[in-house]
């Protein structure tokens, strides 16, 4: 088994990165490190293992992101999760939301540094895979660089050693969710501090990457980065990316892709699934083309939708391209013929990076 990789990871979002999304992300960056949502502790413990933790074999390496505060809650969920088969189990300590915060977890957490110690160290007791957490750089507008280093640090005396950083603190009063993806400045220094003071760990760099240029250069300086709303809104970007960091990976071309999430969603809808979830990721994809936006009409037309007919995608792709058909099915002969390697495989932040390329 090869050794974990974070160099790319696409980010746990509440509401997106369901195992649907997941595996359409799989298709474009086959060795990226993929999250699910956010699923509480009581979710799992009190609720449908099997909806929460299901998932396709073909999006590993997966981790299963965890809300919790209380130790004997997050051991079990973490068994679970490794159970299920997740690659990591990682404890959410950055989510700004009041509904959140409600159950006392999230970036809250921060405050209580022994507390998340308490918690990671209950689920590595309990796991063999990585345990690692995903924080802020700190609390509504304490930009002290002690607060974030000293809640490291207890975290690294109960021996994590990954730390996802979304490099700006969390306002947990007067700030919506998206308003915190935007409104609190960058740091990316502060995030830089991190990886020099604690050099035998992974610190993965997430927030304002929104693009492959800047993604790459994070690389130069972090041990990963982590794409958010990049990742929703323009997928392709995780393809850009990989090209680069395997650059011997073949990459499937946007009809290849729309094969595949096709026949995936054939066989969703056959279980039950609405077609309306199913195509949801794939809104993104063909942005910046011409045609983009009949692509996204087409496949958010509801009264079409509720046909629950996978070939809507294959529809929404010939309103893009002249039609290369055989039999209502894209024809990849000409596509780098690796149509069977998918049967088998089946917001805009800103932030300036020159400090930390420099």
């Amino acid at each position: 088994m090869s050794a974990p990789d974070w160099r790319l990871c696409v980010a746990p979002m509440i509401d997106v990165t369901d195992r649907h999304c997941r595996y359409f992300h799989r298709l474009l960056a086959p060795h990226a490190r993929l999250y699910t949502e956010m699923i509480t502790t009581g979710a799992l413990l009190h609720g449908d293992v099997a909806r929460h933790l299901d998932f396709d074999a073909a999006e590993h390496p997966v981790a299963l992101q965890l809300g919790g505060s209380e130790p004997d809650a997050l051991a079990p969920a973490a068994r679970l999760g490794q159970q299920w088969g997740y690659d990591e189990i990682n404890l959410n300590c950055g989510c700004p939301s009041e509904r959140v915060q409600r159950g006392a977890f999230g970036a809250c957490l921060m405050a209580e540094p022994d507390l998340v110690a308490d918690c990671v160290k209950a689920m590595q007791d309990v796991v063999d895979v990585p345990v690692t957490v995903k924080h802020r750089l700190g609390l509504d507008y304490d930009e002290s660089y002690g607060f974030v280093r000293d809640f490291v640090g207890k975290l690294y005396d109960v021996g994590c050693r990954v730390f996802i950083v979304h490099a700006r603190n969390a306002v947990l009063k007067g700030l919506s969710p998206k308003d915190n993806r935007q409104i609190p400045p960058l740091r990316y220094d502060a995030a830089l501090r991190l990886k020099q003071d604690f050099p035998d760990c992974k610190v993965v760099l997430n927030g304002g990457l929104d693009r492959a240029d800047a993604s790459l250069q994070a690389l130069a300086r972090f041990d990963g980065v982590m794409l958010g709303r990049a990742a929703w809104h323009t997928p392709r970007v995780l393809s850009e990316i990989s090209r680069q960091l395997w650059p011997s990976v073949r990459l499937p071309g946007d009809a290849q892709v729309v094969d595949a999430m096709t026949r995936y969603a054939a066989g969703q809808v056959a279980r039950g699934v609405p077609l309306r979830i199913l195509v949801r990721p794939l809104l993104g994809l063909v942005n910046g083309q011409a045609g983009a936006r009949r692509w996204r009409r087409i496949l958010s037309d509801a009264a079409r939708l509720r046909n629950e007919d996978p070939g809507l995608i294959y529809e929404a792709w010939r309103s893009l391209h002249d039609p290369r058909q055989r039999g209502g099915r894209v024809d990849l002969a000409e596509d780098d013929g690796l149509a069977e390697d998918l049967d088998a495989n089946p917001d805009r932040d800103g932030g300036d990076l020159s400090a930390v390329a420099a």
